[in-house]
């Protein structure tokens, strides 16, 4: 066994479970132009199931981020991914009214999750009963990342608007950031600038929830004129209990995780998705209180300056 390997399996995680998914459910949303179709996937097994709702990236759908999802699902977690309005699946123009305002239809879609719960636990056949609203994670990559992190406590500055509003949500008890986004000002390039007008005046300083940032480090996105350092921002600019995982050598899809064989993965890396499978399930493991000892162990082997495949700080 390699170095790395070894290093993928000191994170023991539980025996998967069959897992029973259900899709699309579609979800009534009034004043958002379209239904809010969801995902919902749990372990055939198991009670007091905690929640994940994922957040996926800009044109993604429900049918994205397989490698994560089923991972945690087959692992205890019930997984719910809605479709976001600048999915590829939904097809809005570029000149949709929406299109300014996408970032705050997507924290919408989250939190229409959050109120529907009794509908998606109903929609999956033998779920009745088995989830535990008390333990809610939101998770998210790149775009996601965002929409997630304001589900925490990131403040975004309305394009329209003008204003910097409180959207966090208290039921939300942790967060997963993926290759997220920085801050904004002089850190963003012309296109994002022009493109993304949300991306230009965040701040982090009441993303209080606690929260595990994965990045990259030659995740060189067309957003930011700093590099890949930028998508470590929700850990340095934060308040409160963060852990940071720096991913070596691995750019925007972190190795694979948007999908399987999926085109936009330019750094496929078998190993490095199956540390980020393990790691996030550990975190949120910790962060919700079901338990800690996987999660103290990646601690532990992640901190090691020669660690081949990334590293762990925390505050």
């Amino acid at each position: 066994m390699t170095r790395s390997a070894a290093a993928t399996t000191d994170v023991a995680v539980s025996a998967p479970a069959p897992v029973i998914s259900v899709k699309p459910v579609v979800l009534p949303a009034p004043g958002r132009g379209e239904d809010l179709r969801v995902k919902v996937s749990a372990p055939a097994t198991g009670r007091q199931l905690p929640i994940i709702v994922f957040s996926h990236g800009f044109g993604s759908s429900l049918d994205g981020y397989g490698p994560l999802a089923d991972f945690w699902a087959a692992h205890g977690f019930a997984v719910i991914q809605p479709t976001h309005l600048d999915s590829r699946t939904v097809g809005l123009s570029p000149d949709d009214p929406r299109t300014p305002r996408m970032w705050r239809f997507r924290v919408g879609d989250v939190k229409l999750v959050l109120d529907r719960l009794d509908r998606l636990e109903a929609a999956v056949p033998g779920l009745a009963g088995r989830l535990d609203r008390s333990r809610i994670a939101a998770a998210g990559h790149s775009f996601g990342g965002q929409t997630a992190g304001v589900l925490l406590g990131l403040r975004v500055r309305d394009p329209e608007s003008g204003r910097s509003e409180d959207l966090s949500d208290s039921r939300v008890k942790a967060g997963v950031l993926l290759a997220t986004a920085g801050r904004g000002g002089a850190d963003l390039t012309p296109f994002a600038a022009d493109n993304f007008p949300w991306l230009k005046d965040p701040s982090f300083a009441d993303m209080t929830t606690p929260a595990l940032v994965v990045a990259g480090d030659r995740d060189d996105l067309p957003l930011s004129v700093r590099g890949p350092g930028w998508c470590t921002d929700p850990y340095f600019l934060s308040p409160g209990s963060k852990s940071l995982l720096t991913l070596f050598g691995a750019e925007h899809s972190l190795g694979g995780i948007p999908g399987y064989e999926v085109s936009e993965t330019t750094d496929e890396n078998p190993e490095r998705v199956a540390l980020i499978q393990r790691l996030t399930w550990a975190y949120l493991r910790d962060a919700l209180d079901i338990e800690a000892s996987a999660w103290a162990a990646a601690r532990r082997g992640l901190s090691e300056r020669d660690h081949p495949l990334g590293r762990l700080e925390s505050k």
